[in-house]
């Protein structure tokens, strides 16, 4: 029998902050923690990501409504690396989020993209066959591509991870979406999404760098922002 991994949940807070916060933000954090040891010599990455939805649209009419308790599906690979593709199923409870993955080869992740699911089924992998499960009974379908730059920082205390993601844009061709030369739509010039993500314990050092005057936190969705594009 294949066991489920358990979930862990963190916390997690976001904010929408202007260009002239995102440069101070850029500049304090980066005097105080270190840079994601995957970033490039810029110290910032490119994330691009495929969503998936149901026909009746149910991720996306769930984070408008609110619905505390939810889930999303999601392709994923970074900068133009096609080696390192994955699987990730994003969960969201109240303010807790968690996240399960698996990685697959560009060859699934293209059999993925065409239809034919088959594999997934054989896998073995439990969020791969939970994958194939909705796919079949709730017509579960890729989307939306959501890319951005990221630029990320971490602190050990907390597991702490802050993340400055810029440059929001979107892509309408899902099939394309392994095409790591396709064009992009700009989706939210001018906003720049500040994400903190930690365990138990939200340390001060971290609380004292990322506060900026008159901002409070609240709920945003890049999904639902590239969806407007649809």
């Amino acid at each position: 029998m294949i066991k489920k991994t358990q979930s862990i949940f963190r916390h997690e807070l976001k904010h929408v902050i202007t260009p002239a916060e995102d440069r101070l933000l850029s500049e304090r954090l980066g005097r105080l923690f270190p840079r994601d040891s995957h970033a490039g010599k810029r110290g910032v990455y490119n994330v691009n990501s495929l969503y998936f939805d149901t026909p009746n649209d149910k991720a996306l009419v769930e984070k408008i409504a609110g619905v505390s308790s939810r889930e999303k599906f999601r392709l994923r690979y970074y900068g133009e690396d096609l080696t390192f593709l994955r699987l990730e199923k994003k969960i969201k409870k109240g303010g807790l989020c968690s996240k399960r993955s698996a990685n697959l080869t560009y060859e699934q992740a293209a059999s993925l993209l065409a239809g034919e699911i088959a594999f997934l089924l054989e896998s073995e992998d439990p969020l791969l066959i939970e994958l194939y499960s909705k796919m079949k009974g709730e017509l579960l379908r890729p989307k939306t591509i959501v890319r951005y730059e990221r630029e990320a920082f971490t602190y050990m205390p907390g597991n702490v991870r802050i993340t400055l993601d810029r440059k929001l844009h979107t892509g309408l061709y899902n099939l394309d979406f392994l095409n790591t030369k396709r064009r992009y739509i700009a989706a939210a010039p001018g906003h720049t999404v500040l994400e903190v993500k930690y365990d138990a314990f939200l340390p001060d050092i971290v609380k004292m760098s990322v506060q900026m005057p008159d901002r409070k936190t609240g709920a945003y969705s890049k999904y639902a922002v590239c969806r407007k594009y649809d």
